[in-house]
């Protein structure tokens, strides 16, 4: 068979594929004629990226299995929880190298489902800790690992799960789940600033928030509540298509290394956070007027501590750095002493 033909015939093989999965992509090869029989294949450049990013995408069989598994269980996704469940082998294989996993650790997983996730991971450490909200779901993990040695499921709210109650140790464990995305914001402060933290978390987020915290465009709360108390970066972004059901919204594999060592003591962080909070609630307002606001305090001492800090008293929070907070807090404690 010639090249040109093998090409059609690859081509005509993967529109419907391409089609549906990157519906972006344009017509293929729309200046053909009627009678041109490769005239709605795909070019040879549009294959390969079909092919390249097809990777990220649910196979069928995936998709099938987890409906049979649902629905032998009585369960469905619960769009209240946020459940949608990730399939594709290619991203739980970037989660699972980003998490640098070994037989040593102890994993957090947070919101495990149908356990997807959960069974490449006991695979590969010593515990795994999975935390689960839905009680169908929870019924369904422990007939599903019955006899697995090294996972202990725990029916609870993550966000008021007592890490220290569970028996992991500062810096002895680590978290990686697909999380439900409403959740993102206090699952990321309800481990970042415990008194244990983990050494590492590889959370999938969605990706314009993923793009918030680590900064991409504007400064935002979540990005310095975050870069407080770790370093984050995007590993990788994941369509749409990875889950079923499908969301909305493209998601992102987000990866967060807490720091080794504190950038201040526990009481400048706290200031630090209260600082933030208060300079954010009014964003439009110079800093001075919404500190006076959030501190009740006069503004000749609002001034003082700007000053001392070396803050231009005319901006706004968000023209703020880190170093910028740190330094008023410090001022800020000062004061108080």
């Amino acid at each position: 068979m010639a090249r040109g033909s093998q090409v059609g015939t690859l081509g005509l093989a993967c529109r419907q594929v391409l089609t549906e999965a990157f519906p972006i992509l344009p017509p293929p090869n729309p200046k053909r004629e009627p009678s041109d029989p490769h005239r709605g294949v795909f070019s040879c450049q549009e294959i390969r990226i079909g092919l390249k990013l097809s990777r990220y995408f649910s196979p069928m069989s995936s998709t099938q299995q987890l409906k049979d598994l649902l629905q032998r269980y009585g369960l469905w996704a619960n769009k209240g929880l946020g459940q949608n469940f990730l399939l594709s082998d290619g991203v739980f294989e970037k989660i699972l190298a980003a998490a640098d996993l070994h037989s040593s650790d102890t994993v957090i997983e947070v919101g495990p489902g149908t356990g997807f996730l959960t069974e490449r991971l006991i695979e590969r450490v010593k515990k795994v800790i999975a935390v689960e909200y839905d009680a169908g779901m929870v019924r369904l993990l422990r007939e599903r690992f019955a006899d697995t040695k090294n996972l202990e499921i725990i029916h609870s709210d993550i966000l008021k799960f007592w890490i220290q109650k569970s028996g992991v140790r500062s810096k002895r464990y680590k978290v990686v789940a697909n999380i439900p995305y409403y959740i993102t914001s206090p699952l990321i402060r309800l481990f970042l600033q415990s008194d244990c933290p983990p050494s590492l978390m590889v959370v999938l987020v969605q990706k314009e928030v993923a793009e918030k915290i680590v900064g991409r465009d504007d400064r935002s709360v979540l990005m310095l509540e975050t870069q407080l108390f770790g370093k984050p970066t995007i590993v990788d972004t994941v369509p749409a298509g990875a889950f079923y059901p499908a969301p909305t919204v493209d998601s992102a594999i987000l990866k967060i290394e807490p720091h080794a060592k504190p950038l201040a003591s526990s009481a400048i962080l706290d200031t630090a956070l209260r600082l933030i909070k208060f300079g954010y609630n009014q964003r439009r307002k110079k800093l001075t007027n919404a500190l006076e606001t959030g501190l009740r305090l006069d503004m000749t001492v609002i001034r003082g501590l700007m000053t001392k800090a070396k803050i231009d008293l005319g901006c706004r929070a968000e023209e703020l750095e880190i170093g910028d907070w740190l330094m008023l807090a410090k001022a800020l404690e000062a004061l108080a002493t």
